[in-house]
């Protein structure tokens, strides 16, 4: 860390659909929040230097680099944030972790269990020298979500029996739609279910306050080959026109050469939670008509409730304490000064978005950092998630067989 004190300086890895969330989360941070110090965007790394470069002036970071190990080893940084695909996650971690670097890294950890069990590893002993590490699952920290946890966790859902939690989405239902790197299993690690179904894993175990034991899983996928990519950027992609990509054409000379889709399209799996509840979770990307559509219910003794991504700043909240009479799902508009994050926005009823659960995301970061406590979620609450993925996999390969999610974690923090 910097001699200042006050100040954290980031180096950023990945200047895409994540890095561009992030960087207006960092620049944004320190104007809406009064925090224990402020934020510098020191520096950004991509490897082509044409692109990292005017990437660096559109996002606001002071410098560039083409190489993450500048990031890593430079006394100019005390916080590297790493926003690649996750076949380099766990390298650039371990490493920075390693140089005495805090570490925000985007989810899912890592592309393997292994990956991530050693992460979570060196996060445990960078703690122990005052080095904090934290797992970018956004969604936390959207408002309502939070508000959502406190009410499960203060009793007003009583005993939980049910969760309900589906991701959709319909980006690559055009069987067109190119072969990018997250349907490529050496770079993404899976498909629907590490980058949609992380999601709704790490959040119905973040509200419940429970965690998945085992699970029964299907997964699919639809399409099975796609044309190779021209370009790419974040989550849109082109082939090229004149019947070649990158300047090579398909064997015949006929149309744009294709690859294997290595991942799954679609995962849809039950599940038992260490509280006793049921759960069911369905993420796929083939839902047509469906954009960013993320749901969850939580059925409890005593009540439920209901949240749904394209109504961000709402809860549906039933009360089944009060006389079957007057019960039925009440709106609570989540804009108050008095919900989580949202005192320092604008006045009620002015909403807020996607992007500023990124900013709550900073902010909570920066604050732990700055005062020596541990952000949440940490590495191995990550690496729960990833044995939650691995187990799923692991089940949709044996015929659905009831797959226990395992091994403990007691040996990562030992």
């Amino acid at each position: 860390m910097s001699t200042d004190n006050r100040q954290l300086r980031v180096g950023m890895v990945g200047y895409a659909f994540m890095g561009a969330a992030h960087s207006q989360a960092w620049r944004t941070v320190n104007r809406v929040y009064d925090l224990p110090a402020r934020v510098r965007m020191s520096s950004i790394c991509g490897r082509d230097p044409q692109k990292v470069a005017e990437a660096a002036d559109r996002l606001g970071w002071d410098g560039w680099t083409t190489d993450w190990r500048d990031l890593v080893t430079s006394d100019e940084i005390d916080v590297v944030d790493i926003c690649t695909p996750g076949d380099s996650h766990a390298e650039i971690a371990l490493a920075a972790l390693a140089a005495g670097k805090h570490v925000i890294c985007e989810k899912p950890l890592a592309n393997t269990v292994d990956e991530a069990r050693a992460m979570a590893a060196a996060a445990a002993t960078a703690r122990a020298s005052g080095v904090r590490s934290m797992c970018g699952f956004n969604y936390r920290r959207v408002p309502a979500v939070t508000m959502m946890r406190q009410l499960v966790a203060a009793g007003r859902l009583g005993a939980i029996r049910h969760v309900r939690a589906t991701y959709l989405q319909d980006w690559i239902v055009d069987p067109q739609f190119p072969l990018v790197w997250r349907l490529q299993k050496d770079k993404a690690g899976s498909g629907a279910l590490g980058d949609i179904g992380a999601h709704i894993i790490d959040l119905t175990q973040y509200v419940t306050g429970q965690r998945i034991t085992g699970v029964s899983a299907i997964t699919e996928t639809f399409v099975k080959e796609r044309p190779l990519p021209a370009g790419s950027s974040g989550l849109a992609a082109h082939v090229d026109g004149h019947g070649s990509v990158d300047g090579h054409g398909s064997a015949d000379g006929h149309g744009p050469a294709t690859g294997q889709v290595t991942v799954d399209d679609a995962a849809v799996f039950v599940a038992r939670l260490d509280g006793g509840s049921l759960a069911t979770y369905e993420a796929t990307r083939f839902a047509t008509g469906r954009k960013n559509a993320l749901r969850v219910e939580i059925n409890g003794s005593l009540g439920s409730l209901v949240f749904d991504l394209e109504r961000l700043n709402e809860l549906e909240f039933l009360d089944g304490t009060q006389p079957a009479t007057e019960q039925g799902f009440r709106r609570i508009l989540v804009t108050e000064p008095e919900h989580p994050y949202l005192s320092a926005w604008w006045p009620p009823g002015h909403i807020i978005g996607y992007e500023h659960s990124f900013t709550h995301q900073m902010r909570d970061f920066v604050e732990a950092v700055a005062t020596g406590a541990d952000p949440q979620p940490s590495f191995e609450d990550a690496l729960q998630v990833q044995l939650v993925l691995d187990a799923v996999t692991r089940s949709a390969e044996q015929g659905s067989s009831w797959t226990v999610v395992g091994p403990e974690l007691a040996s990562v923090a030992a």
